[in-house]
């Protein structure tokens, strides 16, 4: 009876280090995950929407529509200050990713239908290989003609623009003809407004930012690159 008691006392002792055992290598296993970082190749939408090393140690996501003027008095800030902006990322060893939808018409307040055609256009001109291109130029036609001195009371011209001006963008970056079928016919647009969705989940209002740990949404149309900085080196910091 002596010798079954210590065996049992023995089977005891084997069972709670199996299980310490068990639990070392469960928490080991947790802390390696915690501490593996995701490869920014794994994270990014459509590399064509990044510029910068897709290696680099920092990345940074803009969420945005092409209807939000806070949007775009925050790019067109970047692409006024191209160089600089370039420099910025990389000395800093930064990738930044654009993430556009049709958000202000599928769940905004004023549903401005240009958010849509705007979209569409530019994931079209993203397929055709021409992204930054577009971009920019809609990016800086759009401020200029509109919200640059208006504003939001920008928006009722602003969203009577239809098809026909995205298309004419288009053509001045040197997108052909399926480039404007792709507009006219929402060959992309559902495209668009799975992302669109996928923002919801992400997203407190536009613009919005994740760069690195730090996480911020709005933009004033008085501010400028130094602001754009500020931004970015909380990002840095984080």
């Amino acid at each position: 009876m002596e010798t079954d008691a210590k065996e049992r006392g023995v089977g005891r002792l084997a069972r709670v280090i199996g299980l310490v055992l068990l639990s070392v290598a469960f928490l080991a296993i947790i802390f390696v995950s915690m501490n593996t970082k995701v490869p920014n190749s794994e994270k990014v939408w459509y590399p064509e929407m990044t510029t910068g090393n897709m290696d680099a140690k920092n990345y940074f996501v803009i969420y945005s529509d092409i209807a939000c003027p806070y949007c775009i008095a925050f790019e067109n800030a970047i692409i006024e200050n191209k160089e600089e902006f370039e420099t910025y990322i990389e000395e800093n060893d930064v990738l930044v990713e654009i993430r556009v939808a049709d958000f202000l018409y599928e769940f905004g307040e004023s549903n401005p239908i240009e958010s849509r055609y705007g979209a569409e256009a530019i994931y079209c001109a993203k397929d055709a290989g021409k992204f930054w291109d577009y971009y920019e130029l809609a990016v800086t036609k759009v401020w200029n003609e509109y919200f640059k001195n208006a504003g939001k009371s920008a928006f009722s011209e602003f969203n009577k623009l239809g098809k026909d001006y995205w298309i004419e963008i288009g053509e001045e970056v040197g997108l052909d003809e399926d480039f404007a079928r792709c507009v006219n016919d929402d060959r992309v647009l559902d495209v668009v407004m799975g992302d669109a969705k996928k923002m919801t989940r992400m997203v407190t209002g536009m613009p919005y930012f994740k760069f690195n740990n730090y996480v911020l949404s709005g933009f004033d149309l008085s501010w400028g690159w130094d602001r754009v900085v500020t931004y970015f080196d909380a990002g840095l910091k984080s």
